[in-house]
């Protein structure tokens, strides 16, 4: 793998932050003030239908900050026959009176708690309010508001799904509804499999990168021992097919990871997602043939070190052409169910393949330079998630990542868990390169480790990897702290992880070692003591 298809792999997982999500909620007053009788915390509402008592679609709407508390549980929440408000704003008082019905009305033309008020004296028991977009909408009351004893809730739905009730009752059918918000569990079983997941993804690729430069580094130094004259003024002592990156790589990597999630941004549609399907299957053969072929070469040697001319690839070793078909069967079957329930463990397994491949590829080569990246995609990723805002009025990251204006349920680029146990579904997600980044500065401290002949306690390896694991988990933390909203897991990750290595380096006195070398001292076997 050459440079440049390095920097596009690189590119390719760095594109998406750490985000977790329950259903988008938007609201562009996040200061209104809480009143007496205003007070409710924000939440989501199941809306079961039935239409012609056969039951229908289930919709998901927002709790207002007024009116009663939403009852959590089903077996509690009561089936009321739906109606539809003439006028449709419900401005005023509707034509005729409920009878404990509820309504549906259109949002606009006056305040949501004067629909709520002309409702509740019409004798509905509870509101739903059509957003006039796509997404939901947080319903709060104005600050000079003074009579908020609102006695039924009030609820808002996005535009599809309110569009398709009033169209069944414009056409005469019977439509009722339940109402209810279930409580997300305290610890989501995704987030606890998917931060399992990234520590594995990392351990193994670590252990792998350091293996491979100790026996790099073996084979160098027989080489040596067998013809000094010829060798000793190698300076490659890494094995052949890895890339070091330098500091100059680290800030391009950066500017080049921020105009491709701009491009992406900004040509966000169905086609161009589909393209990037094309090129995360693409990376996925690749890592995934990768893995497999250096799995299976301890078992199939001879296959492994026989190799045959192939047209435009060179020579391929008859391993990797018995392995590659099924890489490549694969990933077009994934990409083609891509959209069924369990397309997921195939995009974790492409995905955590092409991760490891990279690890392996890849390496830092001192401290400085993982500094320099890891502090780079630091100001990346807190740019793109929340600063990015003021610029394009929402999070570029997060739609890209979201997928928003396109039919995908977001990018590729992600490794993704379904939440079983949750009752509003929907995936735990975190993105490549919040497992990558952090995870060549620790591979690199396991080779530090192997090379300077460190215990396991005595070393930087296991520090690392403890400070990556609490940074992930106070990401996740962090997460269901703000509800769910898409959160920089760099933000958190590379503090701990960076930080930990360099208090570590200062306090064991191999700080400067580490930041120019990236190696311990060696002695040349070669080379005869003065007083020899």
């Amino acid at each position: 793998m050459d440079l440049g298809r390095v920097m596009w792999a690189l590119v390719l997982v760095l594109l998406t932050p750490g985000f977790v999500h329950g259903g988008d909620i938007v609201h562009e007053d996040d200061e209104a003030p809480k009143l007496p009788g205003c007070s409710n915390n924000f939440v989501l509402v199941k809306v079961q239908t039935w239409i012609n008592n056969t039951e229908d679609n289930e919709f998901v709407g927002v709790g207002a900050r007024f009116g009663p508390t939403i009852v959590s549980k089903e077996k509690h929440a009561n089936r009321t026959q739906l109606t539809l408000s003439d006028p449709p704003d419900c401005c005023t008082a509707p034509t005729k009176k409920l009878a404990g019905d509820v309504l549906l009305v259109h949002r606009g033309n006056c305040k949501f708690t004067t629909k709520a008020k002309v409702a509740e004296a019409a004798g509905a028991s509870a509101i739903l309010i059509i957003n006039n977009h796509k997404e939901l909408y947080k319903m709060v009351c104005e600050r000079n508001e003074t009579d908020l004893n609102i006695k039924i809730p009030a609820v808002m739905l996005p535009q599809d799904a309110g569009a398709s009730l009033e169209s069944s009752l414009k056409h005469g059918l019977s439509v009722s509804v339940q109402l209810y918000s279930p409580d997300r569990p305290l610890v989501d079983t995704a987030e606890v499999f998917l931060w399992l997941m990234a520590i594995g993804t990392i351990l193994c690729a670590s252990y792998w990168s350091a293996w491979s430069a100790r026996e790099a580094l073996i084979e160098h130094e027989k080489l040596l021992k067998d013809a000094p004259d010829e060798l000793l003024n190698m300076e490659n002592t890494g094995s052949s097919g890895v890339v070091d990156i330098n500091t100059t790589s680290a800030i391009l990597f950066v500017v080049i990871a921020s105009c491709f999630l701009i491009l992406l941004y900004k040509l966000m549609s169905f086609w161009f997602v589909e393209l990037l399907v094309v090129l995360f299957c693409i990376g996925g053969v690749e890592g995934l043939q990768t893995c497999l072929v250096a799995l299976l070469s301890r078992w199939f040697k001879r296959a492994g070190e026989s190799y045959i001319k192939v047209p435009f690839f060179g020579a391929v070793s008859y391993l990797t052409l018995a392995v590659s078909p099924f890489c490549i069967v694969f990933a077009v079957v994934w990409a083609v169910y891509r959209r069924v329930s369990f397309a997921w463990i195939g995009q974790d397994i492409l995905g955590i393949a092409l991760i490891i491949t990279v690890l392996q590829i890849v390496r830092v080569p001192n401290l400085k330079v993982g500094t320099v990246l890891l502090s780079c995609a630091f100001l990346y990723d807190i740019f793109w998630v929340f600063i990015s805002k003021s610029w394009f009025h929402e999070s570029v990251m997060i739609v890209v990542a979201r997928g928003d204006r396109t039919a995908e349920d977001g990018v590729p680029m992600l490794l993704k868990i379904p939440r079983l146990f949750d009752p509003w579904g929907g995936y735990s997600i975190i993105g490549f390169g919040d497992i990558l980044l952090p995870g060549l500065l620790i591979a690199f401290s396991l080779r530090y480790d192997w090379a300077a002949k460190k215990s396991l306690r005595a070393g930087y390896f296991l520090w690392s990897m403890v400070a990556y694991g609490s940074g992930l988990l106070i990401t996740y933390v962090a997460l269901n702290l703000m509800d769910g909203h898409g959160q920089p897991a760099l933000l958190y990750i590379v503090p701990f992880t960076l930080g930990t290595f360099l208090a570590l380096g200062r306090k064991r006195g191999e700080l400067t070692n580490l930041w120019t070398q990236g190696e311990p001292p060696r002695v040349c076997p070669h080379v005869q003591p003065a007083n020899a």
